[in-house]
């Protein structure tokens, strides 16, 4: 057993089939080697425990050395939200499309992590965003988001109209479908796809990708990420803002979003031979012949 890391919790995307037996798998080896397992009951769904110990999100947070997560990018960002306060370091096993985050493959799964528990691993710290909804005086909502805060128009599909501010600073007024907050993570998420920068993950930097704007020389920018971003709903018949495209809360005018980043950072452990760039050519098939 490593002394890296002697309690160690699992978490698997919430019943599902394909997480179970991985986890399952996983649990019955780590627990051969010397580890204390702590599995959620969420985690557990449809394939049980095993000697794994019963625990609530705040004893993970409290005891728990690393969290191996098992599932896709979608999973990693769920926990890396909420395991950000309490600053245990994550894996991610990848079990879903793309494995921006969860970079393991579940193919390897035993020997990477038996090298990576060995201390044979990278250790890379992310920026996280502290995020809170306002209407005058009044907090609605406070939230994380590791990817990106998306406000954007509703279901009745009609351009909003809002302002940005930043530090204090105005900016701009916009009429778009929306605005795309996004981490460095979250450069080659919903931010790629509005045109904005992929950024390399230790930037410290935000960008700002305007969504179908009213306007030719609208262009994403890139700001330092210690900037408190501040979005001014202006008109709407209908806007939602988007966590991590997880949760949302709907919008009306006059109420405003507050985004900064949060003092914590989301710690990842990745394998000794990770590279980023491999995994940028890997994901967004660059090089390949059309």
């Amino acid at each position: 057993m490593s002394t890296l890391f002697k309690t160690i919790a699992l978490v698997g995307k919430y019943e599902s089939a394909v997480a179970c037996g991985s986890l399952t798998r996983l649990n019955a080896w780590l627990t051969r080697a010397g580890y204390e397992v702590l599995v959620m009951p969420e985690t557990v769904g449809l394939c049980g425990a095993g000697d794994a110990r019963l625990v609530s999100f705040e004893e993970i947070g409290a005891q728990a050395d690393l969290a191996i997560v098992l599932g896709g990018d979608g999973t990693m960002l769920h926990m890396a939200r909420r395991i950000a306060d309490y600053q245990v370091p994550l894996i991610g096993v990848n079990q879903g499309r793309l494995g921006f985050l969860a970079d393991v493959s579940v193919d390897t799964m035993i020997q990477t992590l038996q090298e990576m528990l060995g201390g044979e691993h990278q250790i890379e710290e992310r920026i996280l965003f502290d995020c809170r909804v306002e209407d005058g005086d009044s907090q609605l909502l406070a939230t994380h988001a590791f990817n990106d805060v998306v406000v954007s128009k509703g279901a009745m599909g009609r351009l909003i109209e809002f302002e940005v501010y930043i530090d204090g600073q105005f900016v701009y007024s916009q009429r778009a479908d929306g605005l795309v907050v996004a981490t460095p993570t979250g450069s080659t998420a919903y931010a790629l796809s509005a045109g904005g920068p992929i950024l390399h993950p230790t930037l410290e930097a935000v960008v700002l990708a305007p969504i179908c704007p009213h306007t030719l020389s609208a262009r994403p920018i890139a700001v330092n990420s210690h900037f408190e971003i501040e979005i001014n709903l202006i008109h709407a018949a209908d806007a939602r803002v988007h966590f991590d495209g997880q949760d949302h809360f709907d919008l009306s005018v006059g109420q405003r979003v507050i985004v900064r980043r949060a003092a914590n950072t989301v710690r990842l452990l990745h394998p000794i031979n990770h590279n980023y760039y491999d995994t940028l050519r890997q994901k967004l098939h660059w090089g390949e012949k059309l």
